[in-house]
């Protein structure tokens, strides 16, 4: 059998260990990314293979397809991907901070946090400042969270009982707001809640790329420090993590990854739940090992839905968190059902 590699930093403030197997497993769910990027590129009312859609890329033999992959198709890909892997990594953080496997962005009201503070500013008719709300809506929930359950530090418990009630009630004020605002104003907000990737420029990417790229290092630099926790707080601060740093450090990671997104493409519900799961199914490997293949999955389950929402009701162009949705609500009811047995 061959043996995990194990890179770790002098002074031990980071360690990764890399399991073979994760490793295939994980190389090929990039691969399959990939696939369904290219598909997705060169699916459309401008259909092209996945050979052309690719060579688009690069040249300039077809000038009216390239515009379209290049100005059209691409930054909504490329959205997909970062939305979905963001997604994915603040789902598989929250399930191991909480240690509950039916944990996510929304269910503890982070994701609600951003979309009542996105459909205020909505309401307030300054859409320009959207990205910037949600961002600031899915802070103001952390916050909270963390002074509503501070007792002698953060409990897991309490955190998740806190945040069921924090969303119910942000999301009752969502609705609020929908009911008031103008026909016009409540669309354009049900539709962004939906979570849709329609339009998605080039500056979306900018603005979402680097909140990916600055949190993927950290949390894969820190996740064994997830695995430590789920031994209980007494053991792991017995082998010297320190659990309330560490715990405040994830839940500033999971806020700043669930708002960058949901600022940018919508309230997209379950690709936070689903992506963990599907990866833990795949391989049996500790948190280190589940960041990048979560991402992946999360990234191609946001890619398969918009690519259906394009296609399958053409012209309509459908968000695509309808169909993200159609596949996570029967999985949240099969987990409740194996919990409950």
């Amino acid at each position: 059998m061959t043996r995990p590699l194990v890179l770790r930093a002098p002074d031990d403030s980071w360690s990764l260990k890399i399991n073979p197997h994760t490793l295939t497993v994980t190389t090929a769910m990039g691969l399959a990314l990939v696939l369904v990027a290219g598909l997705s590129l060169g699916t459309g009312s401008h259909p092209a293979s996945w050979l052309e859609a690719m060579s688009a890329l690069v040249s300039g033999d077809d000038p009216g397809l390239r515009l379209v992959v290049m100005e059209i198709r691409l930054p909504r890909v490329l959205m997909a991907i970062l939305a979905g892997a963001s997604l994915g990594i603040a789902g598989l953080i929250l399930q191991g901070l909480v240690r509950n496997p039916l944990a996510s962005p929304d269910v503890i009201g982070i994701s609600s946090g951003a979309s009542a503070a996105a459909v205020l500013c909505l309401w307030l008719s300054s859409a320009a400042w959207l990205v910037p709300a949600a961002m600031v809506g899915a802070l103001a929930v952390a916050v909270l969270l963390v002074t509503l359950t501070w007792y002698k530090g953060i409990s897991p418990g309490r955190l998740v009982l806190v945040g069921v009630g924090l969303a119910a009630g942000l999301g009752a004020l969502t609705t609020l707001l929908l009911v008031i605002s103008p026909d016009t104003t409540a669309m354009t907000a049900f539709i962004w809640l939906t979570g849709s990737l329609y339009a998605a420029q080039w500056h979306d990417v900018q603005g979402l790329g680097p909140w990916l790229l600055i949190c993927l290092p950290i949390v894969l630099a820190k996740a064994r420090h997830l695995d430590i926790q789920a031994m209980g707080d007494d053991t792991a601060q017995g082998l010297g993590s320190a659990v309330q740093r560490h715990r405040m450090l994830f839940l500033l990671i999971a806020v700043a990854l669930t708002g960058a997104s949901v600022a940018h493409v919508g309230a997209l519900g379950f690709v936070g739940l689903i992506s963990p799961h599907l990866a833990r199914r795949l391989v049996r490997s500790g948190h280190p090992g589940l960041v990048m293949l979560t991402a992946f999955t999360g990234a191609i389950i946001l890619v398969c839905g918009d690519l259906v929402g394009r296609m399958v009701f053409l012209p309509r162009d459908l968000p695509a968190g309808i169909f993200v949705s159609g596949i996570g609500a029967p999985f949240f009811v099969y987990l409740l059902y194996r919990m409950r047995r």
